[in-house]
């Protein structure tokens, strides 16, 4: 079993309404916008729902896996509401900040401790990350598309750093 089986992982296609979220979400304005203010409110939702909702699930269709690292330097449990994209019967997750220049510190975190705990919709499970191979590379920006079409526009202005790729097989 992977990942993606174990948590009952599904992705839909987004309705209009959603598709309209995800294009403004994409854009340079919107993804500024997003950065600041979903990672607050899918934590607030998460308690809220046990887990079971999430604002980019509502506002755009998008899956979201509430993942928890350990921090590379204070030692504390983070955790970061991030979209996964299927490889294979694993999830992989994509470093790209919201198309920002820097690497988010969700990725410094597994790259110091691939251990973590992640979660859909109330389901846990622990995990370790690894960095995907050239092939995976190739399947998860493929595949991103259906999940999550912004992906393109975030590697397009991601000039001056490798967006870093982890697949999540189970611990």
């Amino acid at each position: 079993m992977g990942t993606a089986t174990d948590l009952g992982y599904r992705h839909r296609r987004a309705n209009a309404l959603q598709r309209s979220m995800q294009a403004l979400g994409s854009s340079k304005p919107g993804a500024w916008m997003f950065a600041r203010v979903l990672p607050p409110v899918d934590r607030v939702l998460d308690r809220a729902t046990h887990g079971r909702r999430s604002a980019p699930d509502l506002l755009a269709g998008l899956p979201v896996l509430m993942v928890t690292t350990t921090g590379r330097r204070s030692g504390q449990r983070r955790t970061t509401p991030l979209i996964s994209v299927p490889v294979g019967d694993d999830l992989a997750l994509l470093g790209t900040n919201f198309g920002g220049p820097s690497t988010p510190a969700w990725v410094h975190n597994l790259e110091a401790d691939p251990h973590a705990t992640v979660a859909y919709r109330g389901t846990p499970l622990e995990v370790v990350a690894r960095p995907a191979t050239d092939d995976e590379r190739a399947e998860v920006w493929a595949s991103s598309r259906d999940v999550y079409a912004g992906y393109a526009k975030y590697r397009q202005r991601v000039q001056d750093r490798e967006i870093r790729i982890f697949v999540l097989e189970p611990a």
